[in-house]
């Protein structure tokens, strides 16, 4: 869950992303969808964080599915994908 009041940039959450090829092959892309309220940030070595990139609006969407997709970059690629669910909470407006 996250507050509808939460700060543009507030983690959402922290994933580990590992490739076991070597190269260019174990490289791994993610991505999210555009129209989101969320963006990618790399962190440290594997790690990535989903945070949010605007304020959110309990009022006008109240849960997202947030799939996350990650590419390697081996040939023919492997794909692979998450839904993280979240819930948007409530914060008195007036």
């Amino acid at each position: 869950s996250v507050r509808e009041d939460s700060a543009e940039g507030t983690v959402i959450a922290v994933l580990k992303v590992r490739d076991r090829d070597s190269g260019e092959n174990g490289e791994v892309r993610l991505s999210l969808e555009e129209t989101l309220p969320f963006r990618l940030e790399k962190s440290a070595g594997d790690y990535y964080s989903v945070v949010t990139a605007r304020e959110l609006d309990r009022e006008e969407v109240s849960e997202y599915n947030v799939t996350v997709r990650a590419t390697d970059g081996g040939s023919p690629a492997l794909r692979s994908s998450a839904v993280l669910p979240l819930r948007v909470l409530d914060v008195n407006d007036n």
